[in-house]
Protein backbone atom coordinates (compact mmCIF):
# COMPACT_ATOMS: atom_id res chain seq x y z
CA UNK A 1 0.00 0.00 0.00
CA UNK A 2 2.51 2.19 0.87
CA UNK A 3 4.77 1.47 -2.41
CA UNK A 4 1.32 2.17 -4.36
CA UNK A 5 0.47 5.70 -2.34
CA UNK A 6 4.54 6.70 -3.53
CA UNK A 7 3.80 6.05 -7.23
CA UNK A 8 0.78 8.13 -7.11
CA UNK A 9 2.11 10.73 -5.81
CA UNK A 10 5.37 10.56 -8.67
CA UNK A 11 3.30 10.39 -11.15
CA UNK A 12 1.31 13.19 -9.61
CA UNK A 13 4.49 15.56 -9.48
CA UNK A 14 5.27 14.69 -13.17
CA UNK A 15 1.54 15.60 -14.24
CA UNK A 16 1.93 19.42 -12.44
CA UNK A 17 5.66 18.96 -13.53
CA UNK A 18 6.26 17.47 -16.74
CA UNK A 19 9.90 18.34 -16.89
CA UNK A 20 10.19 16.30 -13.47
CA UNK A 21 10.95 12.72 -13.61
CA UNK A 22 8.28 10.45 -11.99
CA UNK A 23 11.36 7.47 -11.28
CA UNK A 24 13.34 10.48 -9.80
CA UNK A 25 10.69 12.02 -7.66
CA UNK A 26 9.45 8.10 -6.42
CA UNK A 27 13.24 7.28 -5.38
CA UNK A 28 13.51 10.42 -3.22
CA UNK A 29 10.03 10.51 -1.54
CA UNK A 30 10.98 6.99 -0.42
CA UNK A 31 14.49 7.78 0.85
CA UNK A 32 12.44 11.10 2.45
CA UNK A 33 9.86 9.00 4.35
CA UNK A 34 12.36 6.82 5.25
CA UNK A 35 14.70 8.73 6.90
CA UNK A 36 12.45 11.22 8.38
CA UNK A 37 11.10 7.75 10.18
CA UNK A 38 7.43 7.21 8.57
CA UNK A 39 8.18 3.98 7.25
CA UNK A 40 8.10 1.10 9.70
CA UNK A 41 9.98 -1.75 10.28
CA UNK A 42 7.11 -4.01 9.28
CA UNK A 43 6.73 -3.15 6.05
CA UNK A 44 10.20 -3.10 5.27
CA UNK A 45 10.46 -6.85 3.85
CA UNK A 46 7.76 -6.43 1.91
CA UNK A 47 9.41 -3.39 0.52
CA UNK A 48 12.74 -5.50 -0.21
CA UNK A 49 10.67 -7.51 -2.59
CA UNK A 50 8.74 -4.58 -3.85
CA UNK A 51 12.18 -3.69 -5.66
CA UNK A 52 13.10 -6.21 -8.28
CA UNK A 53 10.16 -7.54 -9.78
CA UNK A 54 8.67 -4.38 -10.73
CA UNK A 55 11.96 -3.16 -11.25
CA UNK A 56 12.89 -5.53 -14.09
CA UNK A 57 9.27 -5.88 -15.66
CA UNK A 58 9.76 -2.04 -16.48
CA UNK A 59 13.10 -2.50 -18.02
CA UNK A 60 11.18 -5.36 -19.88
CA UNK A 61 8.67 -3.16 -21.21
CA UNK A 62 11.29 0.19 -21.81
CA UNK A 63 12.07 -2.15 -24.69
CA UNK A 64 8.75 -1.55 -26.81
CA UNK A 65 9.48 1.95 -27.11
CA UNK A 66 12.75 0.71 -29.33
CA UNK A 67 12.70 0.45 -33.09
CA UNK A 68 15.55 -0.58 -34.38
CA UNK A 69 14.84 0.72 -38.30
CA UNK A 70 14.77 3.91 -36.73
CA UNK A 71 18.24 3.41 -35.15
CA UNK A 72 19.82 1.90 -38.23
CA UNK A 73 18.71 4.81 -40.59
CA UNK A 74 20.65 6.68 -38.30
CA UNK A 75 23.73 6.43 -40.95
CA UNK A 76 27.12 4.54 -40.14
CA UNK A 77 29.12 7.50 -38.79
CA UNK A 78 26.15 8.55 -36.21
CA UNK A 79 26.38 5.16 -35.16
CA UNK A 80 29.99 4.89 -34.38
CA UNK A 81 29.50 8.44 -32.91
CA UNK A 82 27.05 6.74 -30.21
CA UNK A 83 28.86 3.53 -29.57
CA UNK A 84 32.50 5.51 -29.10
CA UNK A 85 30.61 7.94 -26.81
CA UNK A 86 29.13 5.03 -24.25
CA UNK A 87 32.23 2.74 -24.78
CA UNK A 88 34.40 5.73 -23.83
CA UNK A 89 32.72 7.18 -21.25
CA UNK A 90 31.81 4.00 -19.69
CA UNK A 91 35.28 2.45 -19.40
CA UNK A 92 36.76 5.58 -18.56
CA UNK A 93 34.18 6.10 -15.88
CA UNK A 94 35.57 3.08 -14.06
CA UNK A 95 38.57 3.68 -14.72
CA UNK A 96 38.87 7.06 -12.68
CA UNK A 97 36.45 5.59 -10.10
CA UNK A 98 39.19 3.03 -9.22
CA UNK A 99 42.06 5.75 -9.39
CA UNK A 100 39.30 7.54 -6.88
CA UNK A 101 38.84 4.53 -4.52
CA UNK A 102 35.80 4.30 -5.48
CA UNK A 103 33.78 0.73 -4.86
CA UNK A 104 33.08 -1.21 -8.13
CA UNK A 105 29.33 -0.99 -7.37
CA UNK A 106 29.02 2.51 -7.59
CA UNK A 107 31.36 3.08 -10.34
CA UNK A 108 29.58 0.62 -12.25
CA UNK A 109 25.89 2.12 -11.29
CA UNK A 110 27.43 5.84 -12.32
CA UNK A 111 29.07 5.05 -15.15
CA UNK A 112 26.25 3.38 -16.58
CA UNK A 113 23.98 5.87 -15.65
CA UNK A 114 25.97 8.30 -17.57
CA UNK A 115 26.85 6.28 -20.59
CA UNK A 116 22.98 4.69 -20.85
CA UNK A 117 20.28 6.48 -19.83
CA UNK A 118 19.95 7.45 -16.04
CA UNK A 119 18.05 6.09 -13.91
CA UNK A 120 16.35 3.29 -15.45
CA UNK A 121 19.88 2.15 -16.20
CA UNK A 122 21.18 2.79 -13.02
CA UNK A 123 18.31 0.45 -11.81
CA UNK A 124 18.27 -2.38 -14.44
CA UNK A 125 22.70 -2.84 -13.62
CA UNK A 126 22.27 -2.88 -10.18
CA UNK A 127 21.03 -6.64 -10.40
CA UNK A 128 24.82 -7.28 -11.74
CA UNK A 129 26.68 -4.32 -9.95
CA UNK A 130 24.54 -5.55 -6.36
CA UNK A 131 24.81 -2.27 -4.86
CA UNK A 132 23.35 -0.96 -2.01
CA UNK A 133 20.73 1.18 -1.56
CA UNK A 134 22.96 4.32 -0.86
CA UNK A 135 25.12 3.24 -4.31
CA UNK A 136 21.91 3.79 -6.06
CA UNK A 137 20.75 7.13 -4.90
CA UNK A 138 24.27 8.05 -5.10
CA UNK A 139 24.45 7.16 -9.25
CA UNK A 140 20.80 8.38 -9.46
CA UNK A 141 21.32 12.17 -8.02
CA UNK A 142 24.26 12.16 -10.03
CA UNK A 143 22.74 11.84 -13.26
CA UNK A 144 20.09 13.72 -12.07
CA UNK A 145 22.54 17.00 -11.14
CA UNK A 146 24.36 16.65 -13.84
CA UNK A 147 21.90 16.00 -16.31
CA UNK A 148 19.74 18.76 -15.19
CA UNK A 149 22.82 21.29 -15.83
CA UNK A 150 23.29 20.06 -19.08
CA UNK A 151 19.43 20.85 -20.18
CA UNK A 152 20.55 24.75 -19.39
CA UNK A 153 23.76 24.48 -20.59
CA UNK A 154 24.00 22.82 -23.84
CA UNK A 155 21.03 25.27 -25.82
CA UNK A 156 23.31 28.15 -24.52
CA UNK A 157 26.21 25.92 -26.07
CA UNK A 158 25.16 25.64 -29.39
CA UNK A 159 24.88 29.23 -31.21
CA UNK A 160 28.80 29.31 -29.54
CA UNK A 161 29.46 26.32 -31.08
CA UNK A 162 27.84 27.17 -34.21
CA UNK A 163 26.01 24.01 -34.41
CA UNK A 164 23.00 23.63 -36.47
CA UNK A 165 19.49 22.38 -35.37
CA UNK A 166 19.77 18.76 -36.31
CA UNK A 167 23.43 18.54 -35.53
CA UNK A 168 22.56 19.98 -31.80
CA UNK A 169 19.70 17.31 -31.83
CA UNK A 170 22.32 14.54 -32.03
CA UNK A 171 24.78 15.69 -29.74
CA UNK A 172 21.83 16.32 -27.40
CA UNK A 173 20.64 12.65 -27.67
CA UNK A 174 23.95 11.11 -27.42
CA UNK A 175 25.50 12.79 -24.41
CA UNK A 176 22.60 13.76 -21.89
CA UNK A 177 21.58 11.11 -19.27
CA UNK A 178 17.67 10.88 -19.16
CA UNK A 179 15.19 10.74 -21.87
CA UNK A 180 13.31 13.47 -20.13
CA UNK A 181 16.17 15.57 -19.90
CA UNK A 182 16.83 14.78 -24.12
CA UNK A 183 13.12 16.28 -24.61
CA UNK A 184 13.75 19.15 -22.70
CA UNK A 185 17.32 19.99 -23.88
CA UNK A 186 16.75 19.22 -27.36
CA UNK A 187 13.05 20.55 -27.43
CA UNK A 188 14.79 24.13 -26.06
CA UNK A 189 15.96 24.42 -29.82
CA UNK A 190 12.71 22.66 -31.60
CA UNK A 191 11.42 20.14 -33.35
CA UNK A 192 14.43 19.71 -36.11
CA UNK A 193 16.73 19.12 -33.19
CA UNK A 194 14.16 16.71 -31.17
CA UNK A 195 13.61 13.98 -33.32
CA UNK A 196 16.65 13.28 -34.15
CA UNK A 197 17.72 13.54 -30.48
CA UNK A 198 15.10 11.25 -29.38
CA UNK A 199 16.03 8.53 -31.84
CA UNK A 200 19.79 9.03 -30.89
CA UNK A 201 18.84 8.47 -27.29
CA UNK A 202 16.88 5.04 -27.92
CA UNK A 203 19.87 3.83 -29.77
CA UNK A 204 22.08 4.55 -26.82
CA UNK A 205 19.16 2.74 -24.53
CA UNK A 206 19.45 -0.12 -26.83
CA UNK A 207 22.91 -0.90 -25.63
CA UNK A 208 21.47 -1.63 -22.22
CA UNK A 209 21.22 -4.90 -22.99
CA UNK A 210 24.73 -5.95 -24.04
CA UNK A 211 26.48 -3.66 -21.62
CA UNK A 212 24.75 -6.00 -19.09
CA UNK A 213 25.96 -9.25 -20.50
CA UNK A 214 29.23 -7.95 -21.20
CA UNK A 215 29.55 -6.84 -17.43
CA UNK A 216 28.52 -9.90 -16.40
CA UNK A 217 30.93 -11.79 -18.11
CA UNK A 218 33.48 -9.72 -17.17
CA UNK A 219 32.63 -10.30 -12.96
CA UNK A 220 32.57 -13.66 -13.90
CA UNK A 221 36.18 -13.81 -14.61
CA UNK A 222 37.31 -11.09 -12.80
CA UNK A 223 38.33 -12.78 -9.09
CA UNK A 224 40.17 -9.82 -7.80
CA UNK A 225 38.88 -8.15 -4.53
CA UNK A 226 36.66 -5.50 -5.04
CA UNK A 227 38.47 -1.96 -4.38
CA UNK A 228 37.27 -0.78 -1.20
CA UNK A 229 34.31 1.53 -0.21
CA UNK A 230 34.73 5.58 -0.08
CA UNK A 231 34.24 4.93 4.08
CA UNK A 232 37.13 2.73 3.73
CA UNK A 233 35.44 -0.95 4.36
CA UNK A 234 36.18 -3.66 1.38
CA UNK A 235 33.24 -4.94 -0.19
CA UNK A 236 32.79 -9.05 0.35
CA UNK A 237 33.01 -10.94 -2.50
CA UNK A 238 29.92 -12.35 -4.13
CA UNK A 239 28.60 -14.62 -5.83
CA UNK A 240 28.44 -14.63 -9.90
CA UNK A 241 25.32 -13.07 -11.64
CA UNK A 242 24.27 -15.04 -14.51
CA UNK A 243 25.74 -13.64 -18.02
CA UNK A 244 22.82 -13.14 -19.68
CA UNK A 245 19.41 -12.34 -16.68
CA UNK A 246 15.88 -13.33 -17.88
CA UNK A 247 14.94 -9.68 -17.85
CA UNK A 248 17.75 -8.95 -20.41
CA UNK A 249 15.97 -11.52 -22.56
CA UNK A 250 12.55 -10.24 -22.20
CA UNK A 251 13.46 -6.69 -23.08
CA UNK A 252 15.44 -7.87 -26.08
CA UNK A 253 12.09 -9.65 -27.24
CA UNK A 254 9.75 -6.57 -26.20
CA UNK A 255 12.73 -4.57 -28.48
CA UNK A 256 11.93 -6.99 -31.28
CA UNK A 257 8.13 -6.76 -31.03
CA UNK A 258 8.65 -2.91 -31.05
CA UNK A 259 10.60 -2.82 -33.83
CA UNK A 260 8.31 -5.26 -35.67
CA UNK A 261 5.86 -1.97 -35.66
CA UNK A 262 2.61 -4.67 -34.67
CA UNK A 263 1.90 -2.80 -31.88
CA UNK A 264 -0.65 -0.05 -32.66
CA UNK A 265 -0.41 3.64 -30.63
CA UNK A 266 -3.87 3.09 -28.43
CA UNK A 267 -1.50 0.31 -26.86
CA UNK A 268 1.72 1.53 -26.71
CA UNK A 269 0.65 4.49 -24.70
CA UNK A 270 -1.19 2.25 -22.33
CA UNK A 271 2.42 0.20 -22.37
CA UNK A 272 4.34 3.46 -21.53
CA UNK A 273 2.19 4.28 -18.42
CA UNK A 274 2.50 0.59 -17.04
CA UNK A 275 6.38 0.80 -17.67
CA UNK A 276 6.57 4.24 -15.82
CA UNK A 277 4.63 2.69 -12.83
CA UNK A 278 6.97 -0.43 -12.27
CA UNK A 279 9.95 1.64 -12.37
CA UNK A 280 8.53 3.89 -10.29
CA UNK A 281 7.69 1.56 -7.58
CA UNK A 282 10.50 -0.54 -7.80
CA UNK A 283 12.63 2.88 -7.19
CA UNK A 284 10.32 4.04 -4.42
CA UNK A 285 11.02 0.66 -2.50
CA UNK A 286 14.55 1.00 -2.85
CA UNK A 287 15.06 4.50 -1.79
CA UNK A 288 12.93 3.82 1.88
CA UNK A 289 16.55 1.87 2.22
CA UNK A 290 18.43 5.08 1.98
CA UNK A 291 20.20 6.31 4.81
CA UNK A 292 20.71 9.68 3.81
CA UNK A 293 22.93 10.50 6.64
CA UNK A 294 26.03 7.85 5.29
CA UNK A 295 25.15 8.90 1.58
CA UNK A 296 26.08 12.57 2.95
CA UNK A 297 29.55 11.16 4.16
CA UNK A 298 30.60 9.07 1.40
CA UNK A 299 29.09 11.55 -2.00
CA UNK A 300 32.17 13.61 -2.85
CA UNK A 301 34.17 11.75 -4.91
CA UNK A 302 31.68 10.18 -6.58
CA UNK A 303 30.52 13.64 -7.39
CA UNK A 304 33.56 14.37 -8.86
CA UNK A 305 33.26 11.17 -10.82
CA UNK A 306 30.04 12.26 -11.75
CA UNK A 307 31.40 15.68 -13.35
CA UNK A 308 34.30 14.30 -15.46
CA UNK A 309 32.50 10.95 -16.78
CA UNK A 310 29.74 13.77 -17.84
CA UNK A 311 32.22 16.14 -18.84
CA UNK A 312 34.05 13.17 -20.78
CA UNK A 313 30.75 12.23 -22.75
CA UNK A 314 30.07 15.15 -24.03
CA UNK A 315 33.70 15.87 -25.25
CA UNK A 316 33.95 12.82 -26.94
CA UNK A 317 30.66 12.56 -28.53
CA UNK A 318 31.09 16.44 -29.68
CA UNK A 319 34.42 15.38 -31.38
CA UNK A 320 33.23 12.66 -32.85
CA UNK A 321 30.52 14.67 -34.77
CA UNK A 322 32.74 17.31 -35.49
CA UNK A 323 34.60 14.18 -37.29
CA UNK A 324 32.08 12.53 -38.82
CA UNK A 325 30.30 15.60 -40.37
Amino acid sequence: MLTAVGVVVALLVNRMVPGVSALIVALVLGAVLTNLGLVPDSLRPGLQAAVKTPMRAGIVLLGVSLALPDVLALGAPVLLVVLGGVAVTFLGTLLLGRLFGIARERRLLIATGVSICGASAVAAMNDSAEGDEDDVMTAVAIVTIFGTLAVLALPALRGALGLAPATFGIWTGASVHEVGQVVATAGAVGAAALAPAVIVKLTRVVLLAPLIVAVNLWQRRDRSIPAPREGGASTPERARPPIVPLFVIGFLIAVAIGSAGVLPESVLGPVSVLQTVLLSAGLFAMGTGVRLAALARSSGRSIALGALSTLLMLTVTYTGLALAT
